[in-house]
Order: C-alpha cells, then sequence, then structure tokens
C-alpha cells in the first residue's frame, strides 16, 4: 500500500517525499482507523485525505467551512486529473442537479461539501445513496465553542455520521487547536479511538514582530512600500478602519482592495478574486476574510489592530508563507486596541464567557508586551512547553530589550483617575497629566488640580500607552456601555501605596535580519519571466496563478533549468499531468533563457 501511496504523491502530486506527519495520518486512515491531524498551516493536511481518497473505492466527503477553500481545492484537484466537485450555496439549479447526479454515479473522488447542507433534511437522500469511502472534517476547530470561528452546523456531523448505512473512517483536520479544542473534536464527532497526530505548531518559515509605532499608517505605508513586488493582507478590528486603511494606501500608490462583511458578496468576491489573482498588492480586511484562502504566496500578513485572542491571531498571521518560504508576520500594538477589545467584551451576548475572553485578551496583551521570544510564547499557549527559548527568527530575539521603571508614572495616573472622581476615559486623563488649556477641562475645574500638568514632560502617546498597560496588568478597570470609563481596583490601590514596583518593557530594534539563504541559487530575471508565462496561462484556464505552480517550484525551475521533460518532472511540485498540460511552455522559455546566458 505504501508504494501506492508514494506513486500517487509522485504522479499526481509532484512530490518525492512526505511531509512530516503525513504517511502516518494515510496510513492510519487505509487501515481503516479515525484520525485527528493537528498540522500547521502549510504542512500538507489536505493531502492526508486526498491521497486515500483516491486508493480508496468510493467518494470521500469533505466537509469544508468556506465556499473560497473549497473552489481553490477543487480546482487544483481537477487541474491535476482528479475529478473532485463541491456542493455549496454558490450553485445555481442546474449546476446543482448536474453535479448531484455524477455523485450518484460514482463519478467524483472527492466532493466538499459546506456544513450547512447537514442542516436540510433533502440532502440526506443523496448522502444515502453515495458509496462514502471516508469523512474528511476540515478546519476542525470549527466545533469546539472554545476555540475560534465556531460553527454550529459543525455540530451535525456527529448526527449524520450515525445516519449513514455504513460508518465510514472519519478524519478530523485543523491548524490550531488548544488540549480542549482537541478534546471536544474527538469527544463531539464521537471518534472511536483516533489516531492523534500533532506535527507541532511550529512554522519556521515565519518572522514574528510587535510594532508600537506612534502613527500607525505611516509605519504601515513605508513597510509596504519598502516589500512593493510581493502581496500581503493587512488585518483591521472594524469596517471603518478598514475603508479608511483601503483609501489611504490606494491615494499613495498602493494597488489596495477591501473585504468586510459590510460589502455585498458581488464586491467581496471580486476583490478577494482581485488579491488572489495577483490584481491587488494587498487586500485590507476585518477578520471575516481568509479562512480557507490558499494563496501560497502571501509575503506577509500585519495585523494593524491586536486580536482578541491568540488563536484568532496565529490563524490569521499564518496565511503568509503557505509556500514554505520566508514571510513576516507584523502586528501594530497600540492602547486603544486593549480598551477597544475590553469594551466588546463587555458589550457582547449574554452567552458570553467573559472570564474566559478577558483570560485571552490578556494572554493577547501579554504576547505584545513580553520580552521574551515570540514564537516560544506561541508555542507554548498551544502547550508545546519544550520550544528554544530563542528562535533566532523573531522581533524578540533580534533585539535588545530593557525594562524601564514606572512606578511613579503609574503613580501620577492613577492619582489622577481619583482625583476625576472615575468618571472618566483615557482622553480626558491623559489631557490632564499633559496640562492641556482646552476649555472643556477649564469648565470641569480640572486645570485647579494637583495632577494638572504632572506628566507634561510626557508625549500623549506616552501616557496613554502607560494607561493601557495599566488597564493590561489590571490595575485600572473599563467600565460603562458606549464611553470607556477608568476606574481603580484593589490592585491599584496596593500600587498607589507603594507596596509595589512596576516596570514597562521595551523593545529597542536592531537591523532587520537578513532573510535566510536558499539553498540554490535563484535568478530574479528568469524567475519574473517564468511568473509572467505562469500568470498568462493562469489567465487562459482562468484559475489564480498559484494553481498553475507554486512560487517555491518557479524558484526550483530556476534552480535546476530543466531543459527536457524528465528534467521538470525532478522539479518539487511538477507531477505527470501538469508537466503534460504547461511542461512544453515552461520548457520553451527556460531553454531560451538558458540559451541567452551562455
Amino acid at each position: 500500500m505504501k508504494s501506492k501511496t508514494i506513486q500517487i504523491l509522485q504522479e499526481y502530486f509532484g512530490y518525492s517525499e512526505f511531509k512530516r506527519g503525513q504517511e502516518s495520518i494515510i496510513d492510519e486512515i487505509l487501515s481503516g482507523n479515525d484520525v485527528v491531524g493537528i498540522m500547521p498551516t502549510g504542512a500538507g493536511k489536505s493531502l492526508c485525505f486526498q491521497i486515500p481518497a483516491l486508493v480508496l473505492e468510493g467518494t470521500a466527503i469533505v466537509i469544508s467551512p468556506l465556499i473560497s477553500l473549497m473552489k481553490d481545492q477543487v480546482d487544483t484537484l481537477n487541474e491535476m486529473g482528479i475529478k473532485a466537485a463541491f456542493i455549496n450555496s454558490s450553485l445555481n439549479t442546474q449546476e446543482f442537479r448536474s453535479i448531484t447526479a455524477k455523485a450518484q454515479q460514482g463519478d467524483y473522488k472527492l466532493l466538499y461539501i459546506a456544513p450547512e447542507r447537514l442542516e436540510t433534511e433533502s440532502f440526506w437522500g443523496l448522502l444515502s445513496q453515495l458509496d462514502i469511502s471516508l469523512i474528511a472534517v476540515d478546519e476542525a476547530h470549527c466545533i469546539s465553542e472554545w476555540g475560534h470561528d465556531f460553527r454550529p452546523s459543525y455540530t451535525k456531523i456527529a448526527e449524520m455520521i450515525a445516519r449513514l448505512p455504513k460508518r465510514p473512517v472519519v478524519a478530523a483536520l485543523t491548524a490550531t487547536a488548544t488540549i480542549q479544542v482537541k478534546q471536544d473534536i474527538i469527544r463531539l464527532l464521537k471518534l472511536k479511538k483516533p489516531y492523534v497526530q500533532i506535527t507541532g505548531f511550529d512554522r519556521e518559515n515565519l518572522y514574528f514582530s510587535v510594532e508600537k509605532p506612534r502613527k500607525k499608517f505611516d509605519f504601515l505605508l513605508k513597510y509596504i512600500k519598502k516589500n512593493i513586488t510581493n502581496t500581503g493582507i493587512v488585518y483591521c478590528s472594524t469596517r471603518k478602519t478598514v475603508e479608511s486603511v483601503c483609501k489611504q494606501l490606494n491615494e499613495n500608490g498602493i494597488s489596495a482592495t477591501r473585504y468586510h462583511a459590510g460589502l455585498t458578496d458581488e464586491e467581496r468576491i471580486a476583490n478577494q478574486e482581485a488579491f488572489i489573482f495577483d490584481k491587488a498588492q494587498v487586500i485590507v480586511a476585518t477578520n471575516a476574510f481568509g479562512m480557507g484562502i490558499d494563496k501560497s504566496n502571501t509575503r506577509y500578513v500585519v495585523h494593524y489592530n491586536m486580536p482578541k485572542t491568540m488563536e484568532n491571531y496565529y490563524q490569521e498571521a499564518g496565511r503568509s508563507g503557505r509556500d514554505g518560504e520566508r514571510a513576516e508576520c507584523i502586528l501594530l500594538f497600540s492602547a486603544a486596541d486593549i480598551i477597544t477589545n475590553k469594551l466588546l467584551i463587555e458589550n457582547s451576548g449574554n452567552n458570553v464567557d467573559r472570564t474566559n475572553e478577558y483570560k485571552k485578551l490578556q494572554e493577547m496583551v501579554d504576547y505584545c508586551n513580553t520580552d521574551s521570544c515570540l514564537r516560544k510564547y506561541i508555542l507554548s499557549y498551544f502547550g508545546e512547553d519544550d520550544s528554544p527559548n530563542e528562535c533566532g527568527n523573531c522581533g524578540s530575539c533580534n533585539g535588545n530589550v530593557e525594562s524601564t521603571d514606572i512606578t511613579t508614572e503609574a503613580q501620577k495616573i492613577l492619582s489622577c483617575i481619583k482625583r476625576t472622581n472615575e468618571r472618566f476615559g483615557s482622553g480626558i486623563i491623559t489631557d490632564v497629566l499633559k496640562g492641556s488649556g482646552t476649555e472643556k477641562l477649564r469648565t470641569l475645574g480640572f486645570d485647579k488640580l494637583t495632577t494638572f500638568g504632572i506628566m507634561k514632560e510626557y508625549s500623549k502617546e506616552t501616557i496613554k500607552e502607560i494607561i493601557a498597560y495599566l488597564i493590561a496588568e489590571n490595575f485600572i478597570d473599563v467600565k460603562g456601555d458606549k464611553y470607556p470609563i477608568l476606574a481603580l481596583n484593589l490592585k491599584a490601590y496596593g500600587l498607589l501605596k507603594g507596596e509595589t514596583e512596576l516596570c514597562i518593557k521595551r523593545v529597542i530594534i536592531k537591523e532587520t535580519p537578513k532573510a535566510k539563504k536558499s539553498e540554490h541559487k535563484v535568478s530574479n530575471d528568469l524567475f519574473e519571466k517564468l511568473r509572467g508565462l505562469r500568470r498568462v496561462i493562469a489567465e487562459e484556464h482562468r484559475v489564480p496563478p498559484f494553481i498553475i505552480f507554486s512560487d517555491t517550484t518557479l524558484k526550483d525551475m530556476c534552480a535546476k533549468l530543466p531543459l527536457t521533460g524528465d528534467n521538470m518532472l525532478e522539479v518539487s511540485g511538477v507531477g505527470k499531468f501538469k508537466l503534460e498540460k504547461y511542461g512544453d511552455r515552461f520548457i520553451e522559455l527556460i531553454k531560451e533563457y538558458a540559451g541567452n546566458s551562455i
């Protein structure tokens, strides 16, 4: 059986060996055992069910949460000569009938469905008529309320499995899952003594950093211009911020598009495709964008605002560097982000576990303030406590960190909050401490307070940063339904009395570390020519460029300069089907380049 799976891997997918964890998961599925696979983005989770689907008799049902994810995977499989289709709300009546008829005839090796289909009784008739080889639950963390992206329809999967005439093997796969989420996956899917494979959460090719710029947009614009040949995602916490950032980028000559739930379906799809097809350099989006987007050559993800949880952050940051090449994950941290997130928690529905939400937010804030290795912090959060103390590939490991004693400054701030009767937000408190001569402060009589102007030598940004840090460290409570009001607690009074000292960590950034050298010397000129050809072929076939060949495959062509079909099969990511379909055109271009280079 092993030789069969290797043969499929080479012939269809163009790889000579499996990545870590893939082969053992595939072997367990083919042996008839349920599996749980927790593998980082880019580790090749899809192959873990796609190869068994090709080996086994019948059709594999793949439950996938997003239309874009299904379309990309089905397009990729069809480009490889593998018969696959999807059923979701994007199909018209004629398309739906055609696909279901072919599915009943056993024409497909893989059939992707949206979990919401399981809530319609009419869909059960189709499932009962199929010869189902296995059920793959992609993005399996969606079944747990303790994770992120919870989808109620995922809870119907176990019922579906129980109603089938014959129970197939079930494979649950995800990139991020804490111990609690992993247990939920096993329990809620009712898996039978599953084989659990956790290959680790580390993405070695990703560079993590936390920046605290005074002017976020200026930092962002400078960064994007520095990386002008690369594509990236900018995540914002609100639709309003998305609109503002996207507009400013376009006004500064950057090809940017936007994505959030306030747009029409047509515009969201058009903007998403503009990014996927490399027609827009940057997509500015809320967290509504990205799940299941298989764009392998995204070189950076910038979080313009801090997410509420580490699960959300790592999932979104992990959308960069899916091809294994170096990519950057930058979080722009500011005081306002903490206050905004605390207000969002307070104003959320009654069914929300606020204690858990605050705990997750605090862990996110701690990440932004830590002076330790950022990668270790992330891995420890997901239960990998044995990771090295330094990774050498993050902002903390490549910077010098010093702690500044801010006990006196904190006492001044707390005293000011107390003297204004704990009735105002950080804006008014900052103005009083700064000694701003505004009409409002004079009307309130705050210009007569002993704390008025007591921190006039500090910038407003610095004062607000310390206030945010005090909120994060639970010295200050945030109250109020509409406007955030600062109030003291018992911990604050302890600091006021001098019972404790307080330090804040500041990072002194070193020069940006140079990217690790590739194993092979790659010609940028040839690489751009190959990208151009790929773009032309992609437009001809109406698929995203990365579905033709990934950037990693093009770079391997540059390194190996294949001049024959046999040579081309030695390139990573080139299988027989794609060789027959596109090989001649790429070989012709490489021959022309090689001839001109002699």
